[in-house]
């Protein structure tokens, strides 16, 4: 094992990118060297801030030799391109969620990096979150015995921050089944061990001017018994952050005043706008969210058989039979650090992720069948679980 930084390349310098920025500056585990993306006032911004190279096309940033790994968050359906290019580099790969937008996409991505013995990360997803992480340990120690339910639910204002048209077409990952459902699919899959069986669900597409869905609710059972009910809502009304404790999603204190702020900034704004809108939330231009306590995606209550637990920004709060108590998650200046230490172990020790390709494949899985069981009303039988135990690239 090298103590030495891994030297990273990011492809795409958008949202996503952003909201890493902190655990990449603070971290020192991780160095970035280079970067690819087509707005060439990004391309400087990320050579004035990080003294790397910038390079127009991910195929560039991929032949370069100094990159050990490749950060992929460009849009979801660029993915599958992109991450074939980092494995025929023969570059590691951390790619944002979800894996790809078709399961024939994400098979083929699979395939190629197991292929040229490289590592396939999926995330960031809120399944990294140090409170998850410390719920699945709890629940794995059988400490509070067998787990038997999970409630998820998140009421947000997703569906009206600033959207490039694709974003609300479904079948291009539009959206909040590709870009929201798959953070709670993973929480409740890395709570659950990982295996589900089928799942039944109805979505609702309410706004004619936003015609994607925008809210489901759904119901997974999994191979342990387990089962789990997932509930989220993007249409900019309750906010459900007031149940923990006025934290946001990216553990941001919540803005006194801030309610309605969303549709507020898309008023008399044509589609045109909003795409420049959206701009001004990527590097270069946007600035970065300054966290004071652990990310989260709603509340979250895993009941077992001898305590529930509450999932919470600081950490668990274990509802016992007789007493309360709360076990604190560590928050950290890095505050994607899991993320990081999944980058980190699968670089420098070969340690397979638990988010790996196959995870990302699962969870993928899961998007598409509540958008089958809504449109059949019927409940879908899931074909491509895995557990949460690792495996290895060949090559």
């Amino acid at each position: 094992m090298t103590c030495d930084p891994v030297r990273l390349g990011v492809a795409g310098l958008g949202r996503a990118f952003m909201l890493m920025v902190p655990t990449f500056d603070v971290d020192p585990r991780v160095k970035l060297i280079a970067a690819a993306a087509p707005r060439e006032q990004s391309r400087a911004a990320f050579e004035t801030e990080y003294g790397g190279k910038s390079y127009e096309t991910v195929e560039e940033l991929c032949a370069d030799p100094s990159v050990e790994a490749i950060y992929i968050a460009t849009p979801h359906q660029m993915h599958v391109d992109h991450v074939l290019a980092a494995a025929s580099a023969g570059k590691h790969v951390l790619v944002e969620k979800p894996l790809a937008i078709s399961m024939a996409d994400a098979e083929k991505m699979i395939t190629a990096t197991r292929q040229a013995g490289v590592h396939l990360i999926v995330g960031p997803s809120h399944s990294f979150d140090p409170p998850v992480e410390l719920a699945a340990r709890l629940i794995e120690s059988g400490e509070f015995g067998r787990l038997r339910m999970i409630q998820a639910l998140n009421y947000t204002d997703f569906l009206y921050r600033p959207r490039r048209p694709e974003e609300l077409r479904t079948d291009e990952g539009g959206g909040v089944l590709f870009s929201q459902a798959i953070h709670q699919i993973d929480v409740v899959r890395r709570l659950a061990g990982g295996i589900a069986e089928k799942i039944y669900a109805m979505t609702g597409a309410w706004d004619s001017k936003r015609p994607t869905e925008g809210a489901f609710s759904a119901l997974m059972t999994f191979e342990t018994g387990c089962i789990a009910n997932l509930t989220y809502s993007g249409y900019a009304h309750f906010d459900s952050d007031i149940w923990m404790n006025n934290v946001g999603e990216l553990g941001q204190p919540k803005t006194p005043g801030s309610y309605g702020g969303a549709r507020r900034a898309l008023m008399d704004l044509t589609p045109e706008d909003e795409v420049r809108l959206k701009t001004t939330r990527t590097f270069g231009n946007g600035t970065t969210i300054q966290a004071k306590h652990n990310e989260h995606f709603g509340p979250v209550i895993a009941l077992c058989d001898r305590a529930d637990l509450k999932l919470m920004p600081d950490g668990i709060e274990v509802f016992g039979d007789t007493r309360r108590s709360f076990i604190e998650a560590q928050f950290g200046p890095a505050p994607r650090r899991t993320v990081i230490d999944a980058l980190v172990a699968a670089v420098r020790e070969d340690v397979p992720p638990v988010q790996s390709g196959e995870w990302g494949l699962a969870s993928l899985e899961v998007c598409h069948a509540i958008l089958r069981s809504a449109r059949s009303g019927q409940p879908v039988e899931l074909q491509h679980q895995r557990n949460t135990k690792h495996r290895k690239p060949t090559g």
